[in-house]
C-alpha cells in the first residue's frame, strides 16, 4: 500500500483537524492481536468458444463453480444450449481460510452421469492483485485429477551414519513425516488419506507407505521411515559427517498423498518432491511444503481449444488494527450527513475518488446504518442526484452513489423482509412444475399457451397480493428513506401527481422485489439456484411485478413491454384495482401516518370489534379468567371497553408501548384464534371470534407500532402460566423470549456491523486513492483562484465540488488522519514479514514440481 502524500503546505490554518484518540504507547500494537479479513468480490460475466460435442447436437448445459483450492463456495445457475454462454452473476463473500489458488471451473451439466469439467481458470492469491477491478478474459487450462490439489506436509529429514556389522561406513536418511493440513474434501466429505515415502535416484525407487487415517483433512501421522545410502569405498571417517557431491545432486524424497479408495481407484492429491542436498550443509531440515499437481503429459494441450472466461476480481486483504487507532476517521465519515454541502463529506469525497463506488458503498453503508446515518446521508446524496435529474420519468433511474447506497441499503436490512413476504410463494413456484412459458416461439410440444397464462396470472396474482399487504414487514429505515424520497420528488416536480410514488417505486418494486423474484439464490430465498424452466418462470413473474409496481406505467394503463406476447398478457392486469394497491401500499411504506401523532391532531379511528380478553390479574386476589370486551384502537392508543360506545376505556394501552403483536400457541389456554399484545407492562392475550379476524388485528397492530424504538427481537410464543413459561420452562417472568418476533425484526433490525473492519477498508480505499484525492485538492484551489473550472478539460472536470473551501478542508483532514493510520499499518507489515519463515505452517516452501 501506498504511502500516504504529505499534506499540502498551503493547507488553511483554519481547517480543523479531527481529533486523534491519543495513540498507544510504541509497541503497544504488537501485543495485540492484528485480524487479517479478506473477501472477494465480483462477476462472473460469460464464456466463449467453448469445445462442442462430437456429433449433431453440439451445444452444452453450463455453470460455472468458484473454489477456494478445491472447496466449492459459490455456483452459478445453469445456461441450457450454448458454447458462448452468458452468466453475468456477481458475488461477494468473506473468505475463512487460508487459500493458494482461487479457482472457476466451467461444468457441463449432466443429469444421469457426474458433471464434465471443460476447463478452469486458477489464480494464485498472491496474482489477483493484479486483476482487481477490472474485466479480463482468462483462457481456460484443461482439468485432471492429478493437477487438482491443495494442503500442505509437515517434513523432517535427518542425515545418520552408521557402521554395519562388517565393519563398513552407510549413510542413513530418517524421513519423519509428521502431518498434513487442508486436504481438500473428497465428494463433500472428509478424505482417508495416506502417504507414500520413496526415495527416488537414478538407479532405485525405494517406495514405504503410511497408515490411513479416516475422515480427516488435517491427518498427524507422525510416522518415521529410514533409507539406507551406500557410501563409495574410498569414503574416510571425518569429525564432521558430510555427504559427497557427486552422490547427494542424484537422489531426493518424494511423497504422494492419496485417498483411499477402498473399493475404488486411489485418488491423488498432490505430492513434494525435496533434494536430499538440503542436507548438504546440515544434518537436519524440516519444514512445510506445498502440495503441488503431477505432471501427466497435459502441457502440450491446446488450451485455447477450451475456450475462455471472462470475470471481474476484487480480493481485499484487509489488515485490522485494534479499535483505538480508527476513532478519528470513523469520527469524520459519520459527520458526513451533517455537511454542507454533502458533496464536500468525506462519505461523499470516498465515493467520487474510488475506481469503483461499489468498492466504497458496502462498508460506508454498513458503518453510517449501524450508527442511524445512513438516512440522513442517502437523502441528502439523492437530493444532489434530483438537481440533475430533468425528466420525472427517469427519476432515480442510474447508477449514483444515492441509488447504489440504497440497493446495498435494501439487501441488508431487506433480507428479513423479503422472506417473510417472498419466500413461501418462491418456495412453491420452485417446488411445483407448472409450466408458465407464454412466448409462443419457447414453447414446447404439448404446451397450451393458454393454461400456461392462467398458471403465470395465478403466479403474478398472489405475488402482488402479498407485496401490497406487506406494508407492516417493511423496516424502519427503508420506511423512512422512502418518506424521503417521495418528499423531495415532489418538491422537484410539483406538477408531477405521480413522481411521489415512482420515486419510491423505482426502489421497492425495480430495485428490490423484482430483482430478489428473478434471483431468489441471490438473497439467501432458495438454497441453490432454480432449473432453467422456474428461472424463466420467475423472469417473467418479476417482469409483470416490476410493471405492476411501476405508478407512472400503470397511471398511462400501458406497459412498456418490448415483447407483443408480455404486451397481451399485462393486458389482464390493466384494472383500476391494482393501481389502488400500488398506491396503497406506496403510501405505507413511505408516510409517517402511522407514527404516533403530534398531539396537535386529532388521533385516527383504525380498528373496532368485540373480542375476549384474558384478564391482567393486577390484584392479588383477582380471577384471570376470559371476558368480552369491546375493543378500540386508533392511531395513539389501544383500548377495551365492556360495551360498544363506552367512553370509559376500562384499560389502555399507548401504541408507543406496544413491543411486539405476536400469535398466541393454542395449547397455552386450549384456545383458538389467540394473539398477544407485548407491551411495558404484562402480555395482554386476546381471543378473536375466528382466523381472519385474528389476523386483520394482528396486522393492523403491527402496521401502528412498527416504528416503535423499542420492537422485541423475541418473544414467548406461549404464556406465563403457574410460576414459568410453557414453550421454553423458563421460571422468570421477565426472561427473554425464546423465539424470534416475525415483525419486530424488520422493524428495527440490529445489523452485526464490524465496524473496526470496514473503517479499516475505507482507509484502504483512500490510501489505494491518493492520487486521485491530490487532484481533487488541486482542483479545489483551482476553482477557489480562478472562480470556477477552466473551460479546458481537466481531471477535475469529472469531479462534483459545490463548495471548494469546505471540500479542501476536507481533504485536509481525510490526508492527515490517513498519514497517522499509515504508520502502524506499516510497523505491522514488516513485522509480519520478518516473522514469517520460510518454511513455517504460514509460509510453506513451494516445492520441487514435475
Amino acid at each position: 500500500m501506498a504511502a500516504a502524500v504529505p499534506a499540502a503546505a498551503a493547507a488553511s490554518s483554519e481547517a480543523p483537524v479531527a481529533s486523534a484518540t491519543a495513540e498507544p504507547g510504541a509497541g503497544d500494537e504488537d501485543s495485540r492481536e492484528v485480524r487479517v479479513l479478506q473477501s472477494l468480490r465480483g462477476k462472473i460475466c460469460e464464456a466463449k468458444n467453448l469445445l462442442p460435442y462430437l456429433g449433431p447436437n453440439k451445444m452444452r448445459d453450463c455453470f460455472c463453480t468458484i473454489n477456494l483450492d478445491q472447496e466449492e463456495v459459490y455456483r452459478t445457475q445453469v445456461v441450457e444450449k450454448s458454447l458462448s454462454p452468458f452468466f453475468s452473476e456477481e458475488f461477494y463473500f468473506e473468505i475463512p481460510r487460508t487459500f493458494q489458488y482461487l479457482s472457476f471451473y466451467v461444468y457441463d451439466k449432466n443429469v444421469l452421469q457426474r458433471d464434465l469439467r471443460i476447463g478452469k481458470v486458477a489464480i494464485k492469491k498472491e496474482d489477483l492483485c493484479n486483476h482487481s477491478g477490472k474485466e479480463t478474459w482468462f483462457s481456460l487450462q484443461p482439468v485432471d485429477s492429478n493437477s487438482e490439489v491443495q494442503g500442505k506436509v509437515h517434513l523432517e529429514l535427518k542425515l545418520n551414519e552408521l557402521i554395519t556389522e562388517n565393519g563398513t561406513v552407510c549413510q542413513q536418511l530418517v524421513v519423519h513425516i509428521m502431518a498434513c493440513h487442508g486436504l481438500p474434501l473428497i465428494n463433500g466429505q472428509s478424505c482417508d488419506p495416506y502417504a507414500t515415502v520413496s526415495l527416488v535416484g537414478p538407479s532405485r525407487n525405494d517406495q514405504k507407505k503410511t497408515k490411513v487415517k479416516k475422515k480427516t483433512s488435517n491427518p498427524q501421522f507422525n510416522e518415521i521411515f529410514y533409507f539406507e545410502v551406500t557410501r563409495s569405498s574410498s569414503y574416510t571417517r571425518k569429525s564432521q559427517f558430510q555427504v559427497e557431491e557427486e552422490d547427494i545432486e542424484k537422489l531426493e524424497i518424494r511423497i504422494d498423498l492419496w485417498n483411499n479408495g477402498n473399493l475404488v481407484q486411489d485418488i491423488f492429491l498432490g505430492e513434494i518432491k525435496v533434494p536430499v542436498n538440503v542436507l548438504r550443509n546440515d544434518s537436519f531440515h524440516q519444514a512445510w511444503y506445498l502440495l503441488q499437481p503431477r505432471d501427466n503429459g497435459n502441457k502440450s494441450s491446446k488450451t485455447d481449444d477450451l475456450g475462455s472466461l471472462r470475470l471481474n476480481i476484487c480480493y481485499t486483504e484487509d489488515y485490522v488494527l485494534p479499535s483505538e487507532y480508527y476513532g478519528p476517521l470513523k469520527t469524520l465519515l459519520l459527520k458526513s450527513p451533517d455537511v454542507q454541502p454533502i458533496s464536500a463529506s468525506a462519505a461523499y469525497i470516498l465515493g467520487e475518488i474510488c475506481r469503483d463506488k461499489n468498492d466504497a458503498v458496502l462498508p460506508l453503508v454498513r458503518l453510517l446504518l449501524h450508527h442511524d446515518k445512513l438516512v440522513p446521508f442517502a437523502t441528502a446524496v439523492a437530493e444532489l442526484d434530483l438537481k440533475d435529474t430533468q425528466d420525472a420519468n427517469t427519476i432515480f433511474r442510474g447508477n449514483s452513489l444515492a441509488t447504489r447506497c440504497l440497493d446495498e441499503m435494501m439487501k441488508i436490512v431487506g433480507g428479513h423482509y423479503l422472506k417473510v413476504t417472498l419466500k413461501p410463494i418462491l418456495d412453491e413456484i420452485c417446488e411445483s412444475s407448472k409450466s408458465c412459458e407464454i412466448d409462443p416461439i419457447k414453447l414446447k410440444e404439448g404446451d397450451n399457451v393458454e393454461n400456461n397464462k392462467e398458471n403465470l396470472r395465478y403466479y403474478v396474482d398472489k405475488l402482488f397480493s402479498t407485496i401490497v399487504k406487506s406494508s407492516m414487514s417493511c423496516p424502519t429505515v427503508m420506511c423512512d428513506t422512502f418518506y424521503s424520497l417521495r418528499q423531495m420528488a415532489t418538491q422537484r416536480f410539483p406538477n408531477d401527481p405521480h413522481v411521489q410514488y415512482s420515486a419510491v417505486s423505482s426502489f421497492v418494486f425495480l430495485r428490490f422485489f423484482a430483482v430478489a423474484v428473478v434471483s431468489p439464490h441471490t438473497f439467501h430465498l432458495r438454497p441453490h439456484h432454480p432449473d432453467p424452466q422456474t428461472i424463466r418462470t420467475l423472469t417473467l413473474i418479476s417482469k409483470t411485478i416490476q410493471t405492476l409496481g411501476s405508478w407512472g406505467s400503470l397511471s398511462k394503463s400501458k406497459s412498456s413491454f418490448k415483447e407483443t406476447f408480455m404486451c397481451e398478457f399485462f393486458k389482464m392486469f390493466q384494472e383500476e384495482g391494482y393501481i389502488i394497491a400500488v398506491k396503497k401500499f406506496l403510501d405505507e411504506i413511505s408516510s409517517t401516518e402511522t407514527k404516533e401523532s403530534s398531539g396537535t391532531s386529532e388521533p385516527v379511528h383504525l380498528k373496532e370489534g368485540e373480542m375476549y380478553k384474558r384478564a391482567q390479574g393486577r390484584t392479588r386476589i383477582g380471577k384471570k379468567n376470559f371476558k368480552k370486551r369491546w375493543f378500540c384502537l386508533t392511531s395513539r392508543e389501544l383500548t377495551y371497553h365492556k360495551q360498544p360506545g363506552s367512553k370509559d376505556a376500562i384499560y389502555t394501552i399507548p401504541v408507543k408501548n406496544i413491543l411486539a403483536v405476536e400469535k398466541l400457541e393454542e395449547s397455552s389456554f386450549n384456545k383458538k384464534n389467540m394473539f398477544q399484545v407485548i407491551h411495558m407492562e404484562k402480555p395482554l392475550y386476546v381471543q378473536a371470534n375466528n382466523c381472519v379476524e385474528a389476523n386483520e388485528w394482528i396486522d393492523v397492530l403491527c402496521r401502528v407500532s412498527r416504528c416503535n424504538q423499542n420492537r422485541l427481537s423475541f418473544y414467548h410464543p406461549s404464556a406465563y402460566l403457574n410460576g414459568n413459561w410453557l414453550c421454553c420452562l423458563e421460571t422468570s417472568e421477565n426472561a427473554l423470549g425464546c423465539k424470534p418476533c416475525t415483525a419486530g425484526v424488520p422493524a428495527d433490525i440490529q445489523i452485526d456491523i464490524d465496524e473496526d473492519r470496514e473503517t479499516e477498508r475505507m482507509y484502504s480505499l483512500f490510501t489505494l486513492s491518493l492520487l486521485k484525492l491530490q487532484k481533487m485538492e488541486e482542483a479545489c484551489g483551482t476553482i477557489a483562484v480562478y472562480q470556477g473550472p477552466q473551460k479546458e478539460p481537466d481531471d477535475y472536470s469529472n469531479f462534483v465540488i459545490e463548495d471548494s473551501v469546505t471540500t479542501f478542508k476536507t481533504i485536509q483532514q481525510i490526508k492527515s488522519i490517513i498519514e497517522k493510520l499509515d504508520e502502524p499499518h506499516e510497523k505491522y507489515r514488516k513485522k509480519r514479514s520478518s516473522s514469517a519463515k520460510y518454511g513455517s505452517k504460514e509460509n510453506p516452501i513451494v516445492g520441487k514440481t514435475s
